[in-house]
């Protein structure tokens, strides 16, 4: 027997499967291909290489990570001070602070909304805007004895952002908060606390007490998570949160394994399962971590002193029994070959051809090992002679069942080796048994030899101990028949799986399930209700007689009822085994709702309206709650499944405790200093190289420790990344940047405060606020465009396409645009018309008033907006605003209020307003009203569109006065364009003016237009190309550095050059006019045509400013 060298099982067959946890029925043999070993090893291999690449490139400096780290200075911290008793509204009337702390922001409002009860779905029925429907979902219940870490930090981000954006639309919300008892963490945390504090260990107690420490624990200690969802803003039902220890949940516990069991869904038999010596019980699937070994490996295991070999394969020889010769085995686990009752081949290998049917010797039991041929050996593995040992390997119990073979157990369950060894080992610890067994081959003259080997060595996550499979008696639950019905539900469309890739994922595994053991040699944990029944006067002791029962008295009943004995006359002893920690999970979406009782809440939110979780659960949670909640329920638990992807740090590796990279949330949110995240490293218990190279990692990431970003800079950050597609690779330094984007939020709330303290007139309501001038229309209807675009990302799950349009809008069309334009309309200033656009004289008290209306709505709209990501800023803003807004709102707190809807901002104007309906056929940069149609109130796409070129004059104007190395003079400018482009100029010329930071833009039209009556630039004027028909020409005056406008220029050009390389590139691509469509083709040839242009007039300029240069 050998480790796995590159799957769940032994390397030693070819095409073989994994098994699951422990499978003890027999499988379809895959193909028989004598290659098709080698391929899953290659990823694995490529993996390992990867990380090892990362490491190397971390302790050695190349990985560039320092140039890229975080960089930040201490920001002056703004402290909330007020006395607010814990669960009393913040007061906001306090002076306006100068710049955004998040520990100022974030005080006292989270007590404050649950203390209202805001996260309660009973809160739905005092909304008015109230809507018969409901949202319901459950958070991934985290295990009591940790802490979250940002891949738990996503989940609550995503969830949270689902769940305030349907209770703001009115939706009757339930989000369950719970908790996991997290049976082998737990209990090897408190083992370890008791050894460490009373020199005691768990057999000193009995099981009552230990369970009275363990629960002592709990109540100390196992609240650590629930004020870390607390800190992320998580809004949760607190009354109904839930922990899978309590007598609530533990009775759902026993009800669904007595259901089972009376469904014949679950059956006591003897299966190989992953069992960790360390802690002597069983582990699932997912608490085995695989360490991949390039060759010979020294490592540290659990109960030795000295460090034990792995990573090389030895051979040796098995004698044939009756004959000359021998087969020559290998292996990386001569210790299990006590344990061998067979040796395979190849049925077509032709070494062995003349080994069929022949039987060897074992050497040290004297017992005979037939040769058998099976097609799923590996001829290229080794000497393509494999021992088995079903006792003691996954896919040699699979064999044995094929073969008819029988099972010798030779490793006891403390790890040490069996009586049936022998004296010699009796007793001796498996791994130091190897040794004399290599030493007892080597006298008898049979040992061959051993040489390097890669594999993947099974670790326990928990204890650190190799696992060793072992058969062992024990429940397992059916799968295969529920399997069926869940990839049914998806096929069918009940189930829906976001992203759809994995369906494939999920049908697959569904459809080559294992049973799957439940049993935990545990005592912390829900303790199986399983009793082994003891008859008066049974003189047959080897036969094991079982009941289940709600209770030992009802227990007691069936045992009489199916044994025909007298029920006092009976012994019934409870099954000392626990059941594994994802039974009891699986039953979360219904046991939270107070199943199997038929509660109001089962009744009302059940089936959960979606599952949010990792997709690395996708096979050891959400399958089986699918699974058992449709066994169960007779319901699908709940009717979607959105998998986000995983966290990952900057350089690629995936967040994990074993590596020393986590980054606990609160560190981000508070902030952190490198010593303390290097004192945590230290605190744990990993590898030392894993240890080296987890601080030099953290010294080149973390220089300055974390800064302070605050929780919803982190939520923001986290929900800006596409989480249905690849991994997340999350630097702080990202979360920084949604910081400074907070600052920005909180600078542009401080500016409308002012202003709308400085007017006189009230602002109106949304309904009443029209947009007069063109810059009015502009910014509201990038706010309807971006309403839109938040409705139906969000309801796709794609929040990182929501988050993108806030960003976009708040700082990039409210803030750099439409802020910046109107600051001086609210100071008075004016604009006028004409083909020369400059300040005029009129500007109206309306006009001034509906920019202060279309101002406030803009950011009280958008605050709303961001609600569900950035919760706690969003609401310090949002109530600092309400004294100023059209009257008292409906509720108390933004999280209540209604969430922006598109149908809003279109609604028709009241019928008093004055309408302009030319505006239906004339474009609306032409148009001579400034009122909008009533059947378009805050949307105007063609305003939109005709601002992208203003967009362009802008960035064009601004280019050539910082060529000229104008930083305050405000100079003339001219346009050149065509009239349709003049139209637009014109339309928009007070906003050109004061974006562009000039003093007046001239307008020539070189064909049509005359009625502009403007003269053309003058001669030798800088060029900035627009587009292909829009260029602007700013007159170069004495005293502008031109040698710095040539250098400007020429680099310019070089840039230029290199564009229009790659477009003729596209261009004159094989089967470009065949294969791109003609839209397409379009763009290019424009963007093409532009490129060209703008390279003449570059060219042409540099002449001209080399001439002056000359003269000079």
């Amino acid at each position: 027997m050998m480790w796995r060298t590159g799957g769940v099982l032994g390397l030693r067959l070819a095409g073989r499967g994994a098994a699951g946890l422990c499978s003890n029925k027999s499988q379809k043999p895959p193909s028989s291909s004598s290659k098709s070993h080698s391929s899953p090893a290659r990823p694995r291999a490529e993996k390992q290489r990867r990380r090892r690449e990362r490491e190397e490139a971390i302790l050695s400096g190349q990985h560039g990570a320092e140039d890229t780290s975080v960089k930040w200075s201490e920001k002056e911290e703004t402290v909330y001070t007020a006395p607010t008793p814990p669960g009393t509204k913040k007061d906001t009337t306090l002076p306006f602070p100068p710049s955004y702390s998040p520990g100022y922001v974030e005080s006292s409002w989270y007590q404050w909304w649950e203390r209202e009860g805001f996260f309660s779905p009973e809160q739905h029925e005092k909304l008015p805007h109230a809507v018969d429907r409901t949202f319901s979902l459950c958070i991934p219940p985290p295990n009591v004895t940790g802490t979250l870490h940002l891949g738990h930090a996503l989940t609550v981000a995503i969830e949270d952002a689902l769940v305030r954006w349907r209770r703001m639309q009115g939706y009757r919300v339930l989000w369950v908060p719970g908790c996991d008892h997290a049976g082998i963490a737990t209990q090897m945390v408190v083992e370890r606390r008791l050894l460490r504090e009373e020199g005691k260990h768990r057999r000193d107690f009995t099981r009552e007490e230990f369970l009275r420490e363990v629960w002592k624990w709990k109540n100390d200690k196992g609240e650590e998570i629930y004020h870390q969802l607390r800190s992320l803003g998580a809004s949760l039902d607190w009354s109904r949160a839930c922990f899978t220890m309590d007598p609530e949940f533990s009775r759902a516990v026993t009800e669904a394994f007595v259901r089972l069991c009376d469904a014949g869904l679950i059956h006591r038999s003897e299966g190989l399962v992953n069992w960790s010596c360390a802690l002597e019980s069983a582990i699932s699937d997912i608490e085995v971590d695989s360490l991949e070994l390039c060759g010979q490996t020294m490592l540290s295991v659990p109960g030795y002193e000295n460090n034990v070999e792995f990573g090389t394969m030895l051979s040796f020889a098995y004698p044939l029994d009756g004959h000359d010769g021998e087969v020559v085995v290998s292996t990386t686990r001569p210790e299990t070959m006590l344990g061998d009752v067979a040796v395979a081949v190849h049925p077509e290998d032709p070494r062995y051809q003349a080994f069929h049917g022949k039987r060897c010797r074992h050497p040290f039991t004297n017992r005979v090992l037939p040769v058998i041929t099976d097609s799923l050996v590996d001829m290229e593995l080794g000497t393509g002679a494999v021992k088995v040992t079903p006792a003691h390997d996954h896919t040699d119990f699979l064999l044995s069942q094929r073969h008819s073979l029988p099972h010798l157990t030779v490793i006891r369950g403390d790890g040490t080796m069996a009586p049936s060894c022998g004296q010699w080992l009796e007793g001796v610890k498996r791994f130091d048994a190897r040794q004399l067994v290599v030493d007892a081959l080597a006298e008898k003259k049979l040992f061959r030899g051993k040489k390097n080997h890669a594999m993947s060595l099974p670790v326990c996550s928990r204890s650190g101990d190799v696992i060793e499979p072992l058969l062992k008696k024990q429940w397992f639950v059916r799968c295969d028949e529920m399997a069926k019905e869940a990839v049914q539900a998806v096929e069918d469309g009940e189930l829906k799986i976001i992203p759809h890739f994995y369906t494939k994922t999920w049908r697959t595994w569904l459809s080559n399930i294992s049973d799957w053991c439940v049993s935990r040699q545990l005592w912390w944990g829900h303790q199986i209700p399983a009793y082994q029944v003891e008859l008066p006067n049974c003189t047959n002791t080897e036969e094991e007689r079982w009941v289940w029962g709600r209770s030992e008295d009802e227990a007691r009943r069936r045992a009489a009822d199916k044994y025909g004995a007298r029920p006092e006359s009976i012994t019934l002893t409870q099954d000392p085994d626990v059941l594994d920690t994802w039974f009891s999970s699986a039953l979360f979406p219904f046991a939270m709702l107070g199943w199997p009782q038929q509660t109001a809440d089962m009744r009302r939110y059940y089936p959960n309206s979606v599952l949010e979780t990792g997709s690395d659960l996708i096979f050891f949670w959400v399958a089986r709650m699918v699974m058992l909640g449709k066994e169960l329920t007779g319901q699908l638990p709940f009717k979607q499944v959105l998998f986000h992807s995983l966290v990952r740090d900057k350089h690629g590796r995936k967040m994990s405790k074993s590596l020393g990279n986590v980054i606990d949330p609160l560190d981000v949110i508070h902030g952190v200093s490198l010593e303390r995240l290097q004192e945590k490293v230290m605190e744990g218990n990993l590898d030392p190289r894993e240890r080296l190279v987890a601080m030099e990692a953290q010294r080149k990431d973390f220089p300055q420790g974390i800064p302070q970003c605050g929780t919803d800079a982190l939520r923001f950050a986290l929900c800006s990344h596409k989480m249905q597609g690849e991994d997340i690779s999350l630097s702080v330094s990202r979360v920084l940047s949604c910081r400074y984007f907070c600052n920005k939020m909180w600078q542009t709330v401080r500016y409308t405060l002012g202003v709308l303290g400085d007017a006189t007139a009230p602002v109106g309501s949304l309904e009443q606020t029209t947009p007069l001038s063109p810059m009015d229309r502009w910014i509201c209807s990038r706010l309807y465009s971006t309403v839109s675009q938040c409705e139906q990302a969000f309801e796709s799950y794609e929040l990182h396409a929501v988050t993108s349009a806030l960003y976009d809008f708040w700082l990039h069309s409210l803030c750099d645009v439409y802020m910046e334009y109107v600051k001086p309309v609210l100071l008075q200033q004016q604009d006028g018309g004409g083909s020369v656009v400059q300040p005029g004289t009129e500007c109206s008290d309306s006009a001034r008033q509906a920019a202060r209306s279309v101002l406030h709505h803009c950011v009280s709209v958008s605050l709303a907006l961001l609600s569900p990501f950035m919760p706690f800023i969003t609401e310090e803003l949002w109530q600092r605003l309400q004294p100023f807004g059209p009257g008292a709102a409906s509720q108390s707190s933004l999280c209540l209020q209604p969430y922006p809807r598109s149908s809003q901002l279109v609604a028709a104007q009241s019928s008093d307003l004055p309408h302009n309906h030319d505006h239906a056929h004339l474009p609306c940069v032409l148009a001579d009203i400034p009122l909008p149609p009533p059947q378009a109130h805050w949307h105007f796409p063609e305003e939109e569109e005709a601002f992208l070129l203003i967009q362009e004059v802008i960035r064009t104007a601004r280019s050539l006065r910082a060529q000229c190395g104008m930083t305050k003079e405000k100079p003339a400018m001219w346009a050149v364009c065509s009239p349709s482009q003049a139209q637009v100029l014109l339309h928009y010329g007070s906003a050109v003016w004061t974006l562009s930071r000039i003093s007046s833009l001239h307008i020539y039209c070189p064909h049509g237009a005359h009625d502009l009556h403007s003269s053309p630039p003058p001669e030798g004027s800088l060029i900035g190309v627009v587009d292909h028909t829009c260029q602007l020409h700013l007159h170069v005056q004495s005293g502008v550095n031109v040698e710095k406008q040539i250098v400007q220029l020429s680099q310019r050009r070089d840039k230029l050059v290199l564009k229009l390389k790659e477009v003729l590139g596209t261009v004159q691509s094989p089967n470009y006019l065949t294969k791109v469509p003609a839209h397409v083709r379009q763009k290019v040839d424009s963007k093409m045509s532009a490129l060209q242009q703008e390279l003449e007039t570059i060219e042409d300029q540099l002449k001209i400013l080399q001439e002056n240069q000359r003269t000079e």
